[in-house]
């Protein structure tokens, strides 16, 4: 986990195992992981949570900035936005992943306008090449090890000209605890899904109607040798909706242990910036979502980036233009209702 830099005061009462009707029934209404953090503050389960901010020290991966780059004048900080809710949702390897338990997997950008309560998710994918500090510059899903949750959020916030008001960390090694604590996830493949090589044996979902464990589930998620980085991503969103989904479903009052369960493995798997004082607002935010309408995106070579080899001949995807112009103007054009323009 990240080291503990600063504390978050809303977060420092003792934990209190407290049910009730209204904030069980709330747990379903969010989206998964866009709100982890609500639920369990919701259910007055609260506890003391740490996010490190500022710069983080230099990685033995980091490497001097330079070639086709964006400028730094590309990154600029823009403006908070009233009637927008901009959340960053990180994936951490882990602790026991060997190679890199606080690189970035999943990186994407929920984005709720107040108005319209149109929602959109962007996935960002992990090899984009971005400025972490002042003098290097390394992949993106090393940002979160280098700047801790805020530094993250206020990079993101650059390159894509988009306020991010929050974060949610949530650890992969937790995944799969949590599809089993509730009953496993559905998901409808247009196609057979195939992994021949990577879990060591062959990995195979059929087209239509699959019932995934947790197992199963981090199988689907983390395949990437048999496709690529972008189709991982966009299965990513497709199991996140699949959990909010699997979620407005259940009736925690009936089975009080399995929503204990539940929220041990929220607990222990997620940080967060969201103050316990948002949850309320939070709360009639996520009513509004209509999780068949939200739109999805994932960046790749066929629009906004393209192919490129670092130092030592890394692979690593740049913005088109080799500035943040086309990528800035896509998130202002998805992210604006075609009847009006943002606030």
């Amino acid at each position: 986990m990240v080291p503990i830099d600063s504390p978050q005061s809303d977060f420092n009462a003792a934990p209190r195992y407290r049910f009730n009707k209204r904030g069980l029934l709330l747990a379903s209404l969010f989206l998964l992981p866009l709100f982890l953090g609500g639920i369990y503050a919701a259910y007055n389960w609260t506890q003391e949570f740490w996010v490190r901010d500022g710069n983080g020290p230099n990685s033995a991966l980091a490497f001097p900035f330079g070639g086709n780059r964006p400028a730094e004048t590309d990154y600029v900080m823009p403006a908070a936005e009233k009637n927008r809710y901009d959340i960053l949702i990180l994936g951490i390897r882990g602790k026991d992943d060997p190679d890199g338990g606080n690189l970035t997997d999943t990186i994407m950008l929920f984005s709720l306008d107040k108005t319209t309560h149109q929602s959109t998710i962007v996935s960002i994918p992990r090899d984009f090449y971005v400025r972490i500090g002042n003098d290097y510059s390394d992949k993106i899903n090393a940002a979160y090890e280098y700047l801790g949750l805020k530094g993250t959020e206020k990079l993101v916030s650059k390159i894509t000209g988009v306020y991010v008001d929050n974060g949610i960390v949530f650890d992969l090694s937790g995944f799969k605890k949590l599809i089993d604590d509730i009953g496993g996830v559905d998901i409808v493949l247009d196609q057979p899904f195939e992994e021949t090589t990577q879990w060591g044996y062959v990995f195979r979902l059929p087209a239509g109607l699959n019932h995934l464990d947790g197992e199963n589930a981090l199988y689907y998620v983390r395949s990437r040798y048999s496709s690529s980085d972008f189709d991982r991503a966009r299965r990513q969103q497709q199991i996140m909706l699949a959990i909010k989904n699997k979620l407005i479903g259940m009736d925690f009052l009936s089975d009080p242990i399995r929503s204990l369960s539940l929220l041990n493995t929220l607990k222990s798997n997620i940080q967060t910036d969201i103050n316990i004082l948002d949850i309320k607002g939070l709360i009639q935010l996520a009513q509004q979502i209509d999780a068949t309408k939200v739109k999805r995106h994932v960046l790749s070579t066929l629009d906004y980036l393209y192919e490129s080899r670092g130092d030592a001949g890394m692979y690593i995807l740049l913005p088109q233009g080799d500035n943040f112009v086309r990528l800035k103007g896509f998130f202002q054009t998805i992210l604006t209702p075609a009847t009006g323009s943002k606030s």
